[in-house]
């Protein structure tokens, strides 16, 4: 899993309440095994006409925030079953970020399990950050996952919640199985004593 420790970047404004993860990924992809190619499937319905030639009026088929690594989403995002190719098709998209004012708890946990940090933020916060977009899509935030804060570009500084074991995993750019092997010398200590 890639290491997080601090990350600035422009955003890319998804303001929909409510996206669940057949949005996210639709169950058709859900066959796949492994996370490659995912990102070319992430909002497939919303991005993609039937043929498959890209819908222009939606946001990540927009040249304008090509590039940007965190997506500024509505209330409530990730909602719905719990697949975990949902934070899979983020992350192979390029995002290492979502700010919402809520997010589903199966899928914020997926999503720190695989690396995509979920940024909780209230609303006024997010108001902030959506007119940011609208004004200066070019503006940029930057995230510091050891103070759990987001700057934003006049300087206020928000603080987000995130728990201390899945900060240190992210921090450290472990999985959960990555955090046990790191106590392989005090296990096998711990297993010759008990000979």
């Amino acid at each position: 899993m890639a290491q997080f420790t601090t990350l600035t970047s422009r955003l890319t404004p998804l303001p929909v309440n409510d996206i669940d993860t057949d949005q996210i990924i639709p169950a058709r992809y859900l066959k796949a095994t492994d996370k490659n190619g995912m990102g070319d499937a992430l909002f497939a319905d919303w991005r993609y006409t039937a043929d498959g030639s890209p819908k222009l009026d939606f946001v990540l088929n927009n040249p304008e925030y090509n590039g940007a690594q965190i997506l500024l989403a509505g209330d409530n995002f990730g909602c719905g079953s719990s697949r975990e190719h949902a934070p899979w098709a983020l992350t192979g998209y390029g995002f290492r970020a979502v700010i919402s004012t809520s997010f589903a708890d199966i899928f914020r946990n997926n999503a720190l399990k695989n690396g995509l940090l979920p940024i909780v933020v209230d609303a006024d916060t997010q108001r902030d950050l959506l007119d940011l977009v609208e004004e200066s899509p070019q503006a940029a935030v930057a995230v510091d996952l050891a103070s759990q804060t987001v700057t934003l570009p006049g300087g206020r500084k928000v603080s987000f919640p995130i728990d201390r074991f899945s900060k240190t995993c992210l921090l450290n750019g472990v999985d959960e199985l990555g955090y046990l092997l790191g106590f392989e010398k005090q296990i096998a200590e711990y297993e010759a004593a008990q000979r």
